[in-house]
Protein backbone atom coordinates (compact mmCIF):
# COMPACT_ATOMS: atom_id res chain seq x y z
CA UNK A 1 0.00 0.00 0.00
CA UNK A 2 3.02 2.36 0.37
CA UNK A 3 2.42 3.38 3.89
CA UNK A 4 5.54 3.43 6.68
CA UNK A 5 4.89 1.59 9.94
CA UNK A 6 6.54 0.95 12.95
CA UNK A 7 6.71 -1.87 15.58
CA UNK A 8 5.22 0.92 18.47
CA UNK A 9 2.01 1.24 16.15
CA UNK A 10 1.86 -2.41 15.47
CA UNK A 11 2.25 -3.90 18.53
CA UNK A 12 -0.49 -1.30 19.65
CA UNK A 13 -3.11 -2.26 17.31
CA UNK A 14 -2.24 -5.74 17.87
CA UNK A 15 -3.25 -5.44 21.69
CA UNK A 16 -6.74 -3.12 20.59
CA UNK A 17 -7.63 -5.57 18.20
CA UNK A 18 -7.61 -9.18 20.30
CA UNK A 19 -7.23 -7.19 24.25
CA UNK A 20 -10.80 -8.66 26.23
CA UNK A 21 -12.77 -5.80 28.56
CA UNK A 22 -14.48 -8.31 30.38
CA UNK A 23 -11.45 -10.26 31.45
CA UNK A 24 -9.58 -7.22 32.44
CA UNK A 25 -12.48 -5.91 34.65
CA UNK A 26 -12.81 -9.39 36.37
CA UNK A 27 -8.93 -9.38 37.04
CA UNK A 28 -9.43 -5.96 38.54
CA UNK A 29 -11.68 -7.33 40.92
CA UNK A 30 -9.73 -10.71 41.47
CA UNK A 31 -6.82 -8.37 42.29
CA UNK A 32 -8.73 -5.98 44.93
CA UNK A 33 -9.58 -9.17 46.81
CA UNK A 34 -6.40 -10.68 47.22
CA UNK A 35 -4.74 -11.64 50.08
CA UNK A 36 -1.39 -12.07 51.81
CA UNK A 37 -1.35 -15.38 53.68
CA UNK A 38 1.89 -16.06 55.49
CA UNK A 39 3.85 -16.81 52.02
CA UNK A 40 4.90 -13.68 50.12
CA UNK A 41 6.55 -15.57 46.90
CA UNK A 42 2.67 -17.29 46.19
CA UNK A 43 0.81 -13.88 46.67
CA UNK A 44 3.29 -12.10 44.39
CA UNK A 45 2.80 -14.89 41.88
CA UNK A 46 -0.48 -14.67 41.80
CA UNK A 47 -0.77 -10.56 42.39
CA UNK A 48 1.45 -10.62 38.71
CA UNK A 49 -0.48 -12.99 36.91
CA UNK A 50 -3.68 -11.07 37.45
CA UNK A 51 -2.22 -8.03 37.00
CA UNK A 52 -1.08 -8.96 33.35
CA UNK A 53 -4.84 -8.30 32.63
CA UNK A 54 -5.52 -6.06 35.36
CA UNK A 55 -2.56 -3.49 34.54
CA UNK A 56 -2.27 -1.46 37.86
CA UNK A 57 0.45 0.45 37.86
CA UNK A 58 1.82 3.74 40.19
CA UNK A 59 0.09 4.39 43.65
CA UNK A 60 -2.70 2.30 42.07
CA UNK A 61 -0.38 -0.79 42.34
CA UNK A 62 0.68 0.14 45.78
CA UNK A 63 -2.52 0.81 47.42
CA UNK A 64 -3.64 -2.83 46.43
CA UNK A 65 -0.21 -4.11 47.73
CA UNK A 66 -0.46 -1.82 51.16
CA UNK A 67 -3.94 -3.18 51.53
CA UNK A 68 -3.20 -6.62 51.26
CA UNK A 69 -0.53 -7.61 53.33
CA UNK A 70 0.19 -7.11 57.20
CA UNK A 71 1.01 -4.40 59.24
CA UNK A 72 4.55 -6.01 60.24
CA UNK A 73 5.36 -6.30 56.93
CA UNK A 74 4.55 -2.41 55.85
CA UNK A 75 7.22 -1.66 59.02
CA UNK A 76 9.47 -3.45 58.11
CA UNK A 77 9.32 -1.92 54.45
CA UNK A 78 9.56 1.38 55.68
CA UNK A 79 12.41 0.37 58.42
CA UNK A 80 14.74 -0.72 55.43
CA UNK A 81 13.73 1.53 52.17
CA UNK A 82 13.33 5.07 52.95
CA UNK A 83 11.80 7.60 49.98
CA UNK A 84 9.92 7.22 46.87
CA UNK A 85 10.50 4.57 44.63
CA UNK A 86 11.40 4.91 41.28
CA UNK A 87 9.36 2.41 39.34
CA UNK A 88 6.83 -0.55 40.26
CA UNK A 89 9.69 -3.14 40.62
CA UNK A 90 11.07 -1.66 43.01
CA UNK A 91 8.25 -1.75 45.38
CA UNK A 92 7.07 -4.89 44.27
CA UNK A 93 10.94 -5.89 45.18
CA UNK A 94 10.98 -4.10 48.38
CA UNK A 95 7.75 -5.26 49.86
CA UNK A 96 8.80 -9.11 48.41
CA UNK A 97 12.03 -8.89 50.51
CA UNK A 98 10.23 -7.09 53.93
CA UNK A 99 7.92 -9.99 53.89
CA UNK A 100 10.49 -12.58 53.86
CA UNK A 101 12.23 -10.62 56.58
CA UNK A 102 9.02 -11.41 58.57
CA UNK A 103 8.08 -14.68 57.65
CA UNK A 104 11.99 -15.52 59.14
CA UNK A 105 11.35 -13.75 62.43
CA UNK A 106 7.87 -15.55 63.00
CA UNK A 107 9.77 -18.81 62.40
CA UNK A 108 12.90 -18.66 64.51
CA UNK A 109 9.92 -17.77 67.09
CA UNK A 110 8.06 -20.91 66.91
CA UNK A 111 11.42 -23.12 66.64
CA UNK A 112 12.42 -21.65 70.23
CA UNK A 113 9.22 -21.57 71.30
CA UNK A 114 8.76 -25.72 70.45
CA UNK A 115 12.40 -26.28 72.18
CA UNK A 116 11.69 -24.13 75.11
CA UNK A 117 8.54 -26.59 75.71
CA UNK A 118 10.64 -29.79 74.56
CA UNK A 119 13.31 -28.83 77.64
CA UNK A 120 10.27 -28.11 80.62
CA UNK A 121 8.63 -31.27 79.40
CA UNK A 122 12.22 -33.51 79.75
CA UNK A 123 14.14 -32.01 82.31
CA UNK A 124 14.22 -34.50 85.66
CA UNK A 125 14.28 -33.73 89.03
CA UNK A 126 11.25 -30.71 88.28
CA UNK A 127 7.68 -31.09 89.56
CA UNK A 128 4.29 -29.72 89.28
CA UNK A 129 3.95 -27.18 92.25
CA UNK A 130 -0.01 -27.24 91.99
CA UNK A 131 -0.19 -30.76 91.38
CA UNK A 132 2.01 -31.75 94.44
CA UNK A 133 -0.42 -29.29 96.26
CA UNK A 134 -3.50 -31.15 95.24
CA UNK A 135 -2.17 -34.34 95.97
CA UNK A 136 -2.00 -32.99 99.65
CA UNK A 137 -4.22 -35.36 101.57
CA UNK A 138 -4.27 -33.80 104.81
CA UNK A 139 -7.39 -32.15 106.35
CA UNK A 140 -7.67 -29.23 108.56
CA UNK A 141 -9.98 -30.73 111.02
CA UNK A 142 -7.38 -31.19 113.14
CA UNK A 143 -4.91 -29.26 114.90
CA UNK A 144 -1.96 -28.82 112.77
CA UNK A 145 -0.66 -32.45 111.86
CA UNK A 146 -3.08 -34.35 112.63
CA UNK A 147 -6.39 -35.52 111.43
CA UNK A 148 -9.95 -35.27 112.97
CA UNK A 149 -9.43 -38.23 115.12
CA UNK A 150 -6.50 -36.90 116.61
CA UNK A 151 -4.52 -39.34 114.90
CA UNK A 152 -0.51 -37.72 113.67
CA UNK A 153 -0.73 -37.23 109.78
CA UNK A 154 3.32 -36.80 108.40
CA UNK A 155 4.60 -35.03 112.26
CA UNK A 156 7.40 -35.66 113.97
CA UNK A 157 5.28 -35.34 117.15
CA UNK A 158 2.82 -37.77 117.50
CA UNK A 159 -0.43 -36.53 119.39
CA UNK A 160 -1.33 -40.29 121.40
CA UNK A 161 1.16 -41.35 122.70
CA UNK A 162 2.64 -38.31 124.45
CA UNK A 163 3.06 -38.47 127.85
CA UNK A 164 0.34 -35.74 128.90
CA UNK A 165 -1.61 -37.46 125.66
CA UNK A 166 -3.95 -40.69 125.50
CA UNK A 167 -1.47 -43.35 124.51
CA UNK A 168 -3.99 -44.95 121.65
CA UNK A 169 -7.06 -44.21 120.10
CA UNK A 170 -8.87 -47.26 121.63
CA UNK A 171 -8.05 -46.03 125.09
CA UNK A 172 -9.40 -43.18 125.26
CA UNK A 173 -12.46 -44.33 123.16
CA UNK A 174 -12.92 -46.78 126.51
CA UNK A 175 -16.39 -46.61 127.95
CA UNK A 176 -17.78 -44.79 125.08
CA UNK A 177 -21.26 -46.56 123.85
CA UNK A 178 -21.10 -47.29 119.97
CA UNK A 179 -24.00 -45.60 119.59
CA UNK A 180 -22.24 -42.55 120.78
CA UNK A 181 -18.71 -43.04 118.69
CA UNK A 182 -20.88 -43.60 115.53
CA UNK A 183 -23.07 -40.13 116.38
CA UNK A 184 -20.07 -37.88 117.46
CA UNK A 185 -17.94 -38.76 114.68
CA UNK A 186 -20.69 -37.03 112.23
CA UNK A 187 -19.96 -34.07 114.21
CA UNK A 188 -16.41 -32.28 112.16
CA UNK A 189 -15.58 -29.77 114.93
CA UNK A 190 -16.26 -31.85 118.10
CA UNK A 191 -14.35 -34.49 120.66
CA UNK A 192 -15.65 -38.37 119.43
CA UNK A 193 -14.86 -39.26 123.26
CA UNK A 194 -17.03 -36.92 124.71
CA UNK A 195 -18.75 -35.17 121.43
CA UNK A 196 -18.19 -31.74 122.89
CA UNK A 197 -16.64 -28.86 120.99
CA UNK A 198 -13.50 -27.02 121.90
CA UNK A 199 -10.79 -29.92 121.69
CA UNK A 200 -9.49 -33.00 120.50
CA UNK A 201 -9.99 -36.91 121.11
CA UNK A 202 -6.16 -37.07 121.91
CA UNK A 203 -6.57 -33.98 124.40
CA UNK A 204 -9.83 -35.46 126.16
CA UNK A 205 -10.34 -35.06 129.90
CA UNK A 206 -14.03 -35.55 130.31
CA UNK A 207 -15.80 -37.66 132.91
CA UNK A 208 -18.90 -38.35 131.13
CA UNK A 209 -20.15 -37.92 127.50
CA UNK A 210 -22.58 -35.30 126.62
CA UNK A 211 -24.90 -37.47 127.12
CA UNK A 212 -24.58 -38.58 130.45
CA UNK A 213 -22.73 -41.52 129.67
CA UNK A 214 -19.73 -42.16 132.17
CA UNK A 215 -16.22 -42.06 131.42
CA UNK A 216 -12.88 -43.30 132.79
CA UNK A 217 -10.75 -40.31 134.13
CA UNK A 218 -7.68 -39.59 132.27
CA UNK A 219 -4.47 -41.65 133.06
CA UNK A 220 -1.91 -39.34 132.57
CA UNK A 221 -1.10 -36.56 135.55
CA UNK A 222 -0.68 -32.77 134.93
CA UNK A 223 3.49 -31.75 134.22
CA UNK A 224 5.14 -30.52 137.37
CA UNK A 225 6.39 -26.53 136.40
CA UNK A 226 10.11 -26.40 137.00
CA UNK A 227 11.74 -25.59 140.75
CA UNK A 228 12.97 -21.86 141.20
CA UNK A 229 16.55 -21.40 141.62
CA UNK A 230 18.54 -20.37 144.55
CA UNK A 231 18.62 -20.61 148.50
CA UNK A 232 15.32 -18.79 149.03
CA UNK A 233 13.97 -20.74 145.76
CA UNK A 234 14.67 -24.20 147.45
CA UNK A 235 13.58 -23.54 150.60
CA UNK A 236 10.05 -22.10 149.13
CA UNK A 237 10.14 -25.25 147.18
CA UNK A 238 10.36 -27.89 150.15
CA UNK A 239 7.49 -26.23 151.46
CA UNK A 240 5.44 -26.38 148.98
CA UNK A 241 6.49 -29.85 147.91
CA UNK A 242 5.34 -30.75 151.78
CA UNK A 243 1.93 -29.52 151.01
CA UNK A 244 1.17 -31.05 148.10
CA UNK A 245 2.02 -34.44 149.37
CA UNK A 246 -0.25 -33.98 151.94
CA UNK A 247 -2.96 -33.22 149.13
CA UNK A 248 -1.87 -35.78 147.04
CA UNK A 249 -2.56 -38.55 149.74
CA UNK A 250 -5.71 -37.21 150.60
CA UNK A 251 -6.95 -37.25 146.72
CA UNK A 252 -5.16 -41.12 146.27
CA UNK A 253 -7.43 -42.19 149.34
CA UNK A 254 -10.54 -40.62 148.72
CA UNK A 255 -12.80 -43.44 146.81
CA UNK A 256 -15.33 -41.19 143.79
CA UNK A 257 -18.67 -43.11 143.56
CA UNK A 258 -20.48 -39.89 141.68
CA UNK A 259 -19.42 -37.50 139.08
CA UNK A 260 -17.12 -34.50 140.42
CA UNK A 261 -19.27 -31.63 141.63
CA UNK A 262 -17.42 -29.21 138.58
CA UNK A 263 -18.34 -31.65 135.76
CA UNK A 264 -21.59 -30.64 133.37
CA UNK A 265 -22.81 -30.73 130.37
CA UNK A 266 -21.00 -27.71 129.14
CA UNK A 267 -17.71 -28.38 130.16
CA UNK A 268 -14.85 -30.70 129.77
CA UNK A 269 -13.23 -30.24 133.15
Amino acid sequence: MGENDTWTNYSAAIRTEYFDSREAAGAQLKLSQLRYSRDIWAYMTEFRALNNLARATGESLQEKIDLAVPKAVIDMRFAHYLGEFADDEGFLHATYQAALQVERKKALKQAKEQMKGHTATTVPGKTDKKEDKKNDTRTNAGPKGTDQQGNPSNTKTPWFGRKDMWSTQDEAMKGVPNAEKEEYRQDRDGCWRCGRGGHKTFECLSFQTRKGTKLPPAPWKTAVVSAPTGKRGREEDKEETAAKQQKIAAVETMEVDTMPMWESDNSDF
